[in-house]
């Protein structure tokens, strides 16, 4: 697969990219792109999917139906907590797309070291990134000029919540690293950098330093 699709949604003026994490995911934000065609204001859209089967209950969609709509508000605006920590969390890792899935077992994993670990799904990058800019000034934030999204980094991102991040993809680093700065923390950026290795996933996830493991030392690296 090529490197280089995470930074459509960052890099291409007029079109929004999500990763969904989950089924749901792509039901909410499949539907928010629809509704951005054909009218003043709005966009493309690139929706970045995987083939590969994920445990769709890892999800954990709030069943409250107010909570269940906070949650695909941000699921659209960018990102939402998929995992939150008892008390105030040491590292906060965030994940793109199926590398959610890691992302969780690493948490777990850190939990059972005393880490306390927060789990962020950031499915826009671009929309985060329109966010960050707007919040100093640049632009609307939402990507599409028809409001503004900036509220979205208050609530994926509490600064309250603040903490050393670990930002894992299956994609370049370099499309989340920017994350980091919402509230200026220090940041390991996992991804893929190169492309056409063969093997199974567990192999291949390894060799890119993007498989739980790898996340856990990244988290304990950044805690260094």
């Amino acid at each position: 697969q090529s490197i280089i699709t995470p930074s459509i949604g960052l890099e291409q003026p007029g079109c929004v990219s999500y990763e969904p994490a989950f089924a749901v995911d792509a039901e909410w934000t499949l539907l928010r792109c629809l509704s951005l065609l054909g009218r003043p204001g709005g966009s493309s859209s690139y929706l970045r999917l995987s083939t590969r089967p994920v445990d769709q209950t890892l999800a954990d969609v709030p069943a409250d139906p107010a909570a269940r709509e906070r949650r695909r508000r941000q699921a659209i605006a960018g990102a939402y907590t998929l995992r939150k920590a008892t008390g105030t969390p040491a590292i906060t890792i965030a994940a793109m797309g199926v590398m959610a899935v890691e992302a969780l077992e690493a948490a777990t994993r850190l939990e059972s070291m005393g880490v306390a670990a927060d789990v962020v799904c950031a499915t826009s990058p671009g929309l985060l990134f329109r966010a960050l800019r707007a919040r100093s000034g640049a632009g609307s934030g939402s990507g599409h000029g028809d409001e503004d999204s900036t509220w979205i980094l208050g609530q994926a991102f509490p600064a309250d919540r603040a903490a050393p991040m670990v930002t894992v993809l299956d994609g370049h680093p370099h499309t989340l690293a920017f994350l980091a700065s919402v509230n200026g923390v220090r940041c390991v950026t996992l991804g893929v950098t190169s492309f056409g290795q063969a093997g199974s996933l567990e192999d291949v996830y390894r060799y890119h330093g993007i498989d739980t493991d790898s996340i856990v030392r990244a988290a304990l690296d950044a805690l260094a």
